[in-house]
C-alpha cells in the first residue's frame, strides 16, 4: 500500500508539470521573441511518468515488469506530449541582448496580465471577467508589435511596466472591494480606467505602427536613390 501512495504521488507530479510545461510552451509559441523555459517540464514529467509507474511494476510484479513499466512510461508520455523549446527565439538581425530585454518585458507584461485575470474572477461578474479580457487583447497587440520590432521597446516600456502595474494594483483593490460591496459607482470609475487604459495602449500601437511605416518608405527611397545612383534602372 506504501509503495503505491508514493507511485500514485509521482504520478500526480508528473501530470502537474506536464500541464505546467503544456502552459509555458504555448506562451512560447504564441511570442516571436521568448526565452525558453527555465525549467524543462514536460521532460521532467516524462522522467518522473516512468519512475511512478516503474514503482507500480516494481510494487505489484518485480524488477524487470518495474524497468519495463519505467521505459514504456517515459517513452510514450515524450511521444505524446513532445518535449519543451531548448532554445530561445528572436527576431533575426537583431542582437541577442536586445531579444532577452524584449522578451524580460513581456514576461512581465504578461505577468501583469495574468494577475489582473485572476483577481478580477473575485468579483464573480462574468461581464467584468470579458471587460478585463478585452484590455487585455489591446494589451498583447502591443506586445506583438514590440516583438515585431524591438527598437520600439524604449517607447513602449512604461506601458508593459508602470501602466499594467497600476492596472494590475486597481484591479485587485476593485476585485475586493466589489466582492464585499457591489457599488455601481466602483464599477464604472473601474470601466472608465479600463476604457482609458484601452485608448492609451491602442494608440501607442498605431504610432510604433505608423513609425515603423514611415521608416520603411524612407529606407526604400534611400535604396532607390542609391540604385540610380549606381546606373540601375527599374522595368
Amino acid at each position: 500500500m506504501a509503495a503505491y501512495l508514493v507511485a500514485f504521488g509521482i504520478l500526480i507530479l508528473s501530470a502537474w508539470l506536464t500541464r505546467e510545461g503544456i502552459k509555458a510552451q504555448e506562451a512560447f509559441e504564441a511570442r516571436k521573441v521568448a526565452r525558453r523555459p527555465a525549467m524543462p517540464r514536460k521532460l521532467l514529467g516524462s522522467v518522473l511518468m516512468g519512475l511512478g509507474l516503474g514503482a507500480v511494476g516494481l510494487a505489484g510484479h518485480g524488477v524487470v515488469e518495474g524497468v519495463l513499466f519505467a521505459v514504456l512510461g517515459a517513452v510514450l508520455h515524450s511521444l505524446a506530449f513532445g518535449i519543451d523549446p531548448m532554445r530561445s527565439k528572436g527576431m533575426a538581425g537583431v542582437d541577442q541582448h536586445q531579444n532577452d530585454r524584449v522578451a524580460r518585458a513581456v514576461e512581465t507584461g504578461e505577468a501583469h496580465l495574468t494577475a489582473m485575470s485572476t483577481a478580477i474572477k473575485r468579483a464573480q461578474d462574468r461581464k467584468l471577467d470579458a471587460r478585463v479580457a478585452q484590455f487585455q487583447d489591446v494589451a498583447r497587440d502591443l506586445f506583438r508589435t514590440v516583438e515585431n520590432d524591438p527598437r520600439d521597446l524604449s517607447g513602449a516600456r512604461k506601458y508593459l511596466g508602470i501602466y499594467l502595474q497600476g492596472a494590475r494594483d486597481a484591479t485587485e483593490k476593485f476585485a475586493d472591494l466589489y466582492a464585499r460591496n457591489p457599488d455601481p459607482e466602483a464599477r464604472t470609475n473601474y470601466e472608465a480606467l479600463l476604457n482609458d487604459l484601452e485608448q492609451n495602449f491602442a494608440a501607442r500601437t498605431t504610432k510604433m505602427l505608423s513609425n515603423d511605416a514611415s521608416d520603411m518608405t524612407v529606407e526604400i527611397e534611400v535604396l532607390r536613390e542609391r540604385l540610380q545612383r549606381e546606373g540601375v534602372r527599374p522595368e
